[in-house]
């Protein structure tokens, strides 16, 4: 229900295509993983290629060690739709052999290629077959020379680092890359990051490495990236944890998603859980993560344990659940519409949040359709919401009804013209049910009228 915009204002970065996902510019920030499996075992790789991207991947990186392992890959890349990047160290040839292969981006580290010539051989293939480079430093992999000169990883090192690839390819005037200048220590990569933003234009891809298990990687992430992407730093990302790699997408996207960076699928709105509670909060909540993270539309649901707090959050929210005795309380967009008891509530709630999810994505649809053929549109959620618009108003739609009942009511007029008369009539009383019937059938469905007379023929029999 919330449809506010990011207060964050990203950097202006230069834009560069990863197969058909655009990053930097104005592109949306784009989630990226890695593959664990041994890349040899082409099904298990696929396998988990799509779990990633069933949770919300938009790039994959895979590691591509030896030549052996360079035409698994050009399987593996025949068998997926995922923009690949290859994960490449020392072998030029390897680097050679993939872009032939269909790579999508190569992440290399110009230093780790020594011969001048070698690494020339590799920009122009990349040059010529359109496929950007990835200049990944990382804080475990510095040169001597650089550790010699700062005694240890610090921040000043890892941008010395990627400055002195970048001018390499600077060299040869190649401008479609990315860098990336991780570290476990988070002070150290965002001082890092934030350093390098200013010095050149390229998209920064975000990491804080090998950032451990799923829990505390996830806080260490949380706090690094988040306070780059709150700076508007960054145009790609990875939650590096030591957990599953779907595990990691779906913390890039809770990261996202609360700093309404990008929306997918659910956003929970739950209270901590306490004695007013009216049902087990927890489990209710984690069981509902569980049952509807294969929903993408993105939604706000609140399930709060009693009245508290419960009516305001779900008051900013397109699902809320409200804890009452005996009974709990839904609301709609914000309004109350119905109570639902204690029996089943998780499948109750379940069923239900999947039929607000079908019928937001069905809005959704159409607003994007007719946005994207230059069709003006709005979305409104409630009939007081349309009653209120400023274009329902101006175009005189919004008419008096007389109710016999309760009397005098607003309601919307006819926003089209079915009869075809002279004139922008707007604002007439909806049809009655099967006014426009011969119309429709004649005008929408190529009828004739003899056919039309048989149809109603044929109807009355039933």
């Amino acid at each position: 229900m919330n449809f506010q915009q990011s207060p964050i204002k990203r950097r202006v970065s230069r834009q560069i295509m990863v197969g058909d996902v655009p990053v930097g510019g104005d592109a949306p920030i784009s989630v990226q993983t890695m593959t664990n499996t041994p890349t040899s075992d082409v099904k298990k790789t696929v396998e988990q290629i799509e779990s990633v991207e069933r949770a919300g991947a938009d790039i994959v990186r895979v590691s591509v060690p030896s030549l052996a392992e360079a035409e698994a890959f050009g399987e593996i890349k025949r068998r997926t739709k995922i923009p690949l990047v290859a994960d490449i160290h020392f072998d030029h040839k390897i680097a050679l052999r993939v872009a032939d292969l269909g790579v999508d981006c190569l992440r290399i580290n110009p230093g780790n290629i020594s011969r001048e010539e070698r690494l020339r051989e590799v920009i122009a293939k990349a040059r010529d077959l359109n496929i950007p480079i990835r200049i990944g430093v990382n804080a475990g992999s510095l040169g001597r020379d650089l550790l010699r000169k700062y005694g240890e990883p610090n921040a000043e090192a890892l941008v010395e680092s990627a400055m002195r690839n970048v001018d390499r390819l600077d060299k040869y005037d190649f401008q479609n890359f990315k860098v990336s200048v991780k570290a476990s220590e988070v002070f150290m990569a965002v001082d890092a990051y934030r350093d390098l933003a200013k010095r050149i234009d390229q998209p920064l891809h975000l990491g804080i490495t090998e950032a451990g298990g799923f829990r505390s990687g996830t806080v260490k992430s949380s706090i690094g990236l988040g306070a780059l992407l709150l700076d508007g730093i960054g145009d790609t990302m990875r939650i590096s944890l030591a957990a599953d790699p779907a595990e990691e997408v779906k913390v890039a996207w809770d990261m996202l998603r609360s700093l309404r960076l990008r929306t997918r699928g659910i956003n929970f709105i739950a209270c901590p859980s306490c004695s007013r509670q009216n049902f087990d909060v927890i489990s209710t909540v984690n069981e509902l993560e569980r049952r509807l993270e294969d929903i993408t539309t993105p939604l706000d649901v609140s399930i709060i344990g009693c009245i508290v707090n419960g009516p305001g959050e779900a008051k900013i929210s397109d699902f809320g659940l409200t804890g009452g005795a005996p009974s709990n309380l839904i609301y709609l967009d914000g309004v109350p519409d119905h109570k639902i008891s204690q029996e089943d509530l998780v499948a109750t709630l379940e069923r239900e949040i999947r039929q607000k999810a079908l019928s937001k994505e069905t809005a959704e649809y159409w607003y994007k359709l007719l946005q994207k053929n230059g069709i003006p549109v709005a979305v409104v959620r409630t009939v007081a919401e349309a009653l209120s618009h400023e274009q329902t108003i101006d175009n005189g739609m919004v008419i008096d009804l007389e109710h016999p009942t309760a009397g005098i009511i607003k309601s919307l007029g006819l926003p089209i013209n079915i009869n075809r008369k002279r004139g922008r009539k707007v604002n007439i009383s909806p049809p009655l049910l099967g006014e426009h019937n011969d119309e429709i059938m004649s005008d929408f469905l190529n009828m004739t009228q003899s056919e039309i007379a048989n149809f109603k023929q044929e109807e009355s029999k039933i």
